[in-house]
């Protein structure tokens, strides 16, 4: 399933190179490394409490919008709810397409915008911008 969320992430690489972002990695990079050896991929990963130095110390939150200036797309795995309507409003204001996968069956909490339910091969998650 993770292979399948991670190609239909490279079906979307417009640009080449195509600036990707994940947001709170935490400890399971799986779908990082996958994209990360593609070379048409320049990709980096923050989160606020970074594992090691190859995580970029950001809050959702209250996010320093430089980091993600030209982004192409943004994705996060498994934020948790209260993060999703920060993770929208972060791709709203950088017109970033965005794809959540959130935990299996969870209900993703978006607030006013609306996302599209995605089923590719065996991975399902939300996009917005396609």
């Amino acid at each position: 399933m993770w292979n399948n969320f991670a190609e239909y992430i490279l079906s979307q690489c417009e640009k080449n190179p195509t600036k990707i972002c994940e947001i709170g990695v935490g400890k399971f990079t799986q779908v990082f490394d996958y994209l990360s050896k593609e070379e048409n991929v320049e990709i980096f990963k923050t989160d606020i409490s970074p594992n090691d130095s190859s995580v970029i110390k950001d809050d959702v939150t209250n996010p320093d919008l430089e980091l993600y200036k030209d982004l192409d797309i943004i994705y996060s795995i498994r934020p948790p709810s209260e993060l999703q309507p920060y993770i929208v409003d972060l791709a709203l204001k950088t017109s970033t397409k965005l794809i959540i996968k959130p935990l299996f069956n969870e209900d993703i909490n978006t607030k006013r915008v609306q996302l599209k339910l995605k089923n590719y091969k065996k991975a399902s998650f939300y996009i917005l911008g396609e």
